[in-house]
């Protein structure tokens, strides 16, 4: 690039003399370049000097800016004791051409940040470069491979340092390069190469210097050598790692020494920048790190122009920094689109996810660009590292004239930008607190009690609730029922385990609040749930909470990626538990507020169930494969029976599986650790069933059943293909065969769940001696009216007339007429084709069986037990009711007694049994 051809802004020469002075020492310039010189010399003594010292190069640097970088940028070829000259020849070059190419408009802010920070991972590299073999030569380590590395913090890692930064650094070693006996002196020579690298880059020599270095942000570095182990900084951040240090891991990258030990270290530090869970806590701990830098340096006061620090005053940089790195920090670790170092694309990525709005974030990149722009022309000036404006009226009309502008022009641009920052920033750090509503009054004794409570036991959690409590107090005063939203919400706050982080949560987003009163007032099962995973809460605040239902394959598809994006396989097994609770949580919400119907609702938790298994499966068979090799033959499927087969489940259903496997007569795995392939498939599938059921630190998956499986829990829990044809044509009883009506592949290889399905289908389809399949299911009914009766009107699932009775008469209509479709509507139409029912019949069963469907959702949504109307709240009860279609519960109750009874009379007719009234 010529920079002649690129100049769009020319800063006036505020010391004309000197400008022009400087400008004549470079020969053979066009008006346009010395006018540059001349104003660029005239408003910075320190450019003034540099021009003068670099005037024989300057030129042809001029015709080619980029080479010129390009070439200054390149590792000195020098012996050890030319290196400080030459890199201090290097920094005055990359600062000439910067501050050119900045000033005259031909680069933008980030070309200038980016050239600079490239000068600082070369000085970097290299001193250390230098600094190691000397160590080596010395005799002091055997080679500079020693694991060594430095970790650019700060505006150096994220390429954005500016005109005059120091640079922050973080060095430490991999200690596991080296035998335990020699450790520490590999630490002591490494932490000599360090001080020899600090050294080299910021004694001040008559070349200047090349970068002022600060170690300070390294664990406890009052106590600390300037050089770590990894293991000991691993152990230092899981155990006392603050916000603030995760923070400026945001920017942290490996820049010098052993690159490959430097990127896997920050790998390993991704659990503690990057939280499973949306982290609002942060914000308060971002709004503290403020307020304490404010005070610290002074700068809390309100924005005057002469001497107002640019970085940390009021509306400065830091503020813009600190809204970017505290979001990041609360969403980054569920969207990993949001872990970028730098500030402009951390706005823009903000504003894309939604967690920002577009307009703020453009306003505040503006601003932050314009912040830098004038940090820079301060610094410019003198290459001082300072970030405050001039506190003289001729520091003012100079910094004008590097800005091209006037001075009353940039003082209205200043203060302008400066309060609209600090209003959009403390707006979000330290939003006025709500109001105490005096709707709903607290007894003293709930008061007391709600103290007791484990959320509130900390400092911390006590502090935040405080904040919180009026505006919950205001939201239960406005609940339908007060005192019995007010019961609810204390039976809540007394199974939450913790609160700072749902507390904060709240405070952030107080919309959630209404969510919260809605659920306890209305279902004390998903209360309850949601005491228990309190984290589900993230999906609601995460932008897509209400979109419409992505379906099963798009569903599959996430819970892999969620899988895949985890490291080991405990990692994956609490990944794909929280996960999975997060969309139950959703589909109970959305149903509790009327957005999607009882069959809506019962088809999403078994598209979630599916889903999960589905993705599941294939990493429990890589974990087994890699002790025991990949599963022989063509693998296992996993087989859904019941209502998961069928396609409709309740937030309570356990998953009834079988788990079919062909081996086509392989003997055994071939792995490390080999098994016969019947031990094989029998550990596998044990395996995913711990992997579904166990109690992680996330909870359980599911409850899984496989008693359905051939033999029952008689049989072994995986049944090879061929044993499971044999059995199902020659041993099956006619229930088995009912239950394969709603059999379907959930899971496993495509070829092997083809065959299981075209099987069910012969199966299906082979001839039926009617009147000994109706014989056998009154035989069947009989055994289960003995064996359980409902609890009440409203236990819906089991008894005459009910679900497990319909579903049951629609599943014989199947395997009469060879009809493979599972649902209850297809199986009743199959009765009447096959002279069971009447149409009239059917239609009422089918009617019965929708009526009673939206009960059972309901009160599975409401209640872990059996719902009781009684200690229902007002709420649970409407919801029963609207199940039912009735306005009162003597109207519903009646509705139930009268539909279950007539279903009861049909299905009584049909299997031959007469009924006494």
């Amino acid at each position: 690039m010529r920079l002649a051809d690129h100049i769009t802004r020319m800063p006036r020469p505020f010391d004309r003399d000197r400008g022009e002075s400087a400008a004549l020492a470079v020969p053979g310039l066009p008006d346009d370049l010395r006018a540059l010189l001349t104003g660029t010399a005239g408003c910075s003594p320190y450019l003034a000097g540099v021009i003068e010292k670099e005037a024989a190069w300057l030129p042809e640097a001029l015709e080619d800016v980029e080479g010129s970088v390009g070439r200054a940028l390149l590792r000195p070829d020098v012996a050890p004791g030319g290196l400080k000259a030459a890199l201090r020849q290097a920094k005055r070059r990359i600062a000439l051409l910067a501050g050119l190419a900045d000033l005259s408009g031909a680069w933008t802010l980030e070309q200038v940040t980016t050239a600079l920070t490239h000068l600082a991972d070369m000085a970097c590299e290299t001193a250390l470069e230098f600094a190691l073999a000397e160590q080596v030569r010395r005799g002091k380590l055997p080679s500079p491979d020693a694991g060594l590395f430095v970790l650019a913090m700060g505006k150096m890692g994220a390429f954005e340092l500016n005109y005059s930064s120091d640079i922050d650094l973080i060095c430490l070693f991999d200690e596991t390069r080296h035998d335990p006996a020699d450790y520490a002196a590999v630490r002591k020579a490494c932490v000599r190469a360090v001080q020899d690298m600090c050294k080299t880059l910021s004694d001040l020599t008559e070349d200047g210097y090349v970068f002022r270095t600060d170690l300070r942000l390294r664990p406890d570095p009052s106590v600390t050598p300037v050089v770590l182990s990894t293991g000991a900084a691993e152990r230092y951040y899981e155990g006392l790692g603050r916000t603030w240090e995760r923070a400026a891991y945001i920017k942290a990258r490996p820049c010098a020494g052993d690159i490959t030990a430097g990127t896997a270290f920050l790998q390993d530090m991704r659990p503690f920048v990057w939280r499973r869970h949306l982290d609002f806590a942060a914000v308060q701990d971002a709004h503290d790190m403020r307020l304490a830098i404010r005070a610290h340096k002074g700068t809390g006061g309100p924005i005057t122009l002469p001497g107002h620090d640019m970085k940390l005053g009021r509306g400065g940089i830091r503020e813009i920094e600190f809204f970017t790195q505290t979001r990041q920090l609360i969403s980054g670790g569920r969207d990993t689109d949001l872990r970028v170092r730098d500030t402009v694309t951390g706005l823009a990525r903000l504003a894309d996810k939604g967690w920002v709005p577009g307009d703020v974030a453009t306003q505040l990149t503006d601003h932050y660009r314009y912040a830098r722009t004038v940090e820079h022309r301060v610094q410019m000036q003198r290459d001082a590292q300072t970030h405050k404006l001039p506190g003289s009226d001729e520091g003012f009309e100079r910094l004008a004239a590097m800005m091209a502008t006037d001075r009353a022009a940039l003082e209205a641009e200043l203060k302008e930008r400066l309060s609209a920052v600090h209003a959009e920033t403390e707006g979000f750090f330290a939003p006025g607190k709500p109001q105490a509503a005096p709707a709903l009054a607290l007894d003293e004794a709930m008061q007391s009690r709600w103290r007791s409570y484990p959320a509130l036991r900390s400092e911390r959690g006590a502090a935040l609730f405080d904040r919180i409590e009026p505006m919950l107090m205001d939201r239960l005063g406005s609940a339908t029922k007060p005192q019995e939203a007010l019961a609810a919400f204390d039976g809540f706050l007394a199974g939450l385990p913790a609160g700072v982080q749902l507390f904060s949560l709240f405070e952030a987003n107080p919309h959630l609040v209404d969510l919260l009163v809605d659920i306890v007032g209305t279902s004390p099962a998903l209360a309850q749930y949601l005491a228990r995973n309190a984290a589900v809460l993230d999906a609601v605040i995460g932008g897509s909470f209400f979109d419409p239902w992505p379906g099963l394959g798009a569903l599959t598809g996430m819970a892999a990626k969620r899988l895949a994006s985890e490291p080991d396989y405990e990692a994956k097994l609490d990944a794909i538990r929280l996960w999975a609770k997060e969309w139950h949580f959703r589909i109970g919400v959305h149903h509790l507020r009327q957005l999607t119907s009882a069959p809506e609702a019962g088809r999403q938790y078994n598209d979630l169930a599916r889903a999960s298994v589905a993705a599941l499966w294939p990493e429990v068979q890589a974990h087994f494969a890699k002790r025991h090799g990949p599963p022989p033959g063509r693998g296992g499927v996993i087989l859904g029976m019941g209502s998961l087969g069928a396609g409709y489940l309740t937030p309570q259903s356990d998953l009834d599986l079988i788990v079919i496997y062909d081996d086509e007569g392989a003997d055994q795995s071939m792995g490390a650790r080999p098994l016969q392939s019947r031990i094989y498939f029998a550990r596998l599938t044990q395996a995913m069933i711990t992997a579904i059921t166990a109690q992680t630190a996330q909870g359980r998956l599911y409850e899984a059943d496989m008693r359905l499986r051939p033999s029952g829990n008689q049989g072994p829990v995986a049944t090879s293909w061929s044993s499971f044809q044999r059995y199902q044509k020659e041993d099956a009883w006619l229930w088995e065969h009912l239950a394969l009506v709603r059999a379907d592949v959930i899971a496993g290889p495509k070829a092997l769940a083809k065959d299981v399905s075209a099987f069910r289908q012969d199966i299906m389809q082979c001839p039926r001696d009617a009147a000994q399949v109706l014989k056998d299911l009154a035989e069947m009914r009989a055994r289960i009216a003995s064996a359980k009766q409902p609890a009440s009107l409203w236990d819906v699932k089991i008894g005459a007339g009910r679900l497990q009775d319909i579903e049951l008469l629609a599943q014989t209509g199947a395997v009469l007429s060879g009809d493979v479709r599972s649902g209850v509507k297809d199986g009743l139409s199959a009765c009447v084709a096959a002279g069971v029912l009447k149409d009239a019949d059917a239609q009422h069963l089918g009617t019965t069986h929708g009526v009673l469907w939206r009960v059972q959702i309901a009160s599975r949504l409401l209640s872990t037990g059996t719902v009781d109307l009684d200690t229902l709240g007002t709420g649970g009860r409407d919801v029963l009711l609207r199940a039912v279609g009735c306005e009162t519960r003597v109207a519903a109750e009646q509705q139930l007694a009268a539909l279950t009874h007539t279903s009861a009379r049909i299905i009584d007719a049909a299997t031959g049994k007469e009924r006494s009234e």
